[in-house]
């Protein structure tokens, strides 16, 4: 009952703070000016994150008030997600330089590496641990700044982010809590919640964007939870893969063909799949539906499939990406038309 309760009531706060700051946002005109490399074509308040770290933060503290989370969990996730999070929404009112960001983003994982109490047993249930650690500390580190990044490269049309990060909290919830793992279950579906508060207002057409207060802050978090959640033996990382999966290929890909194509690949572009589908289609809606299905129908299935069978859980994230990535190309990520 008081999980329930303390979901619900990050819900309802939610909403009414993204709705409160979508009024303060117009106000102050804190906006997304629509330009050449924007997918939308009205000027929209930005910033809304922020709600989203101010709740899931104040639940994290309650929780950890009444001894639910354990200490290393809420440091890493109360001070590094506050630290992204903060950093996101000074650059969504005031630009700061990308080297300075990245070196935030660094500092905060390697603070979530500091408090991960086992980090060699990340890897320790998978079918490639004969292999050695594959996951050391620079791995983790890369890893956690390129989580942060993929939430803020995908969330470029309305639903997107907060839908992909609502289906693995939902989705990384179940696993966990089949495996014991309550408080981290419970933080999961606590941010699911902050997000769909959110999404009242960002559910195509958007009336308030994340902005990158959110976008790093929900990459951030799910990286601290699904890395605990595994430490802890409740989920192999490979399941945590394959939920994000959809995210992962889309921005690699296309990263990957930009750089290849000797084209500028640090400079904003259109040429994500999403955005390319979302002008194909002339609706973001059809692409965030049909991101909800693959994830739903596609990845889910593969990441239970690889939780129960961790010996074969490597196998079921290339045939869980295979197709995914065949997509990506023959869509043509990666080449800005």
């Amino acid at each position: 009952m008081f999980a329930f309760f303390l979901i619900v009531s990050s819900l309802a706060l939610s909403y009414l703070l993204n709705s409160f700051f979508r009024r303060y946002a117009l106000k102050a005109g804190l906006l997304d000016i629509p330009n050449n490399r924007s997918s939308h074509s009205e000027p929209t308040p930005k910033g809304g994150g922020i709600a989203i770290v101010a709740v899931f933060c104040l639940a994290l503290l309650f929780l950890a008030g009444t001894d639910q989370v354990s200490h290393p969990l809420f440091l890493a996730a109360f001070v590094g997600g506050l630290l992204v999070g903060v950093t996101g929404f000074a650059n969504d009112r005031k630009h700061i330089p990308a080297g300075w960001r990245l070196l935030i983003h660094l500092a905060a994982a390697m603070w979530l590496f500091f408090w991960l109490e086992d980090s060699g047993r990340l890897f320790s249930s998978s079918s490639l641990a004969d292999i050695g650690i594959i996951l050391v500390s620079g791995s983790i580190v890369i890893g956690t700044v390129w989580m942060l990044n993929l939430f803020n490269f995908m969330d470029g049309i309305d639903g997107l982010a907060s839908c992909e990060a609502i289906f693995m909290a939902v989705s990384g919830a179940v696993l966990v809590s089949l495996n014991g793992g309550s408080s981290i279950a419970i933080l999961l579906l606590v941010l699911a919640a902050c997000c769909l508060g959110f999404l009242a207002l960002n559910w195509p057409p958007a009336k308030l964007f994340l902005g990158d207060a959110g976008s790093g802050f929900l990459g951030y978090i799910l990286t601290v939870l699904a890395l605990f959640s595994v430490e802890k033996g409740m989920v192999n990382i490979w399941s945590w893969i394959i939920l994000a999966g959809i995210f992962i290929v889309d921005a690699t890909v296309t990263l990957l063909v930009r750089v290849h194509r000797g084209e500028r690949f640090y400079v904003a572009h259109r040429s994500h799949v999403y955005q390319i589908l979302a002008r194909r289609f002339n609706s973001h809606g059809k692409v965030t539906v049909g991101v909800i299905f693959v994830n739903i129908f596609w990845l889910l299935p593969m990441a239970v499939m690889a939780s129960f069978l961790p010996q074969y859980a490597f196998l079921f994230v290339i045939a869980g990406y295979m197709p995914i990535i065949v997509a990506a190309v023959k869509i043509g990520a990666g080449i800005d038309r």
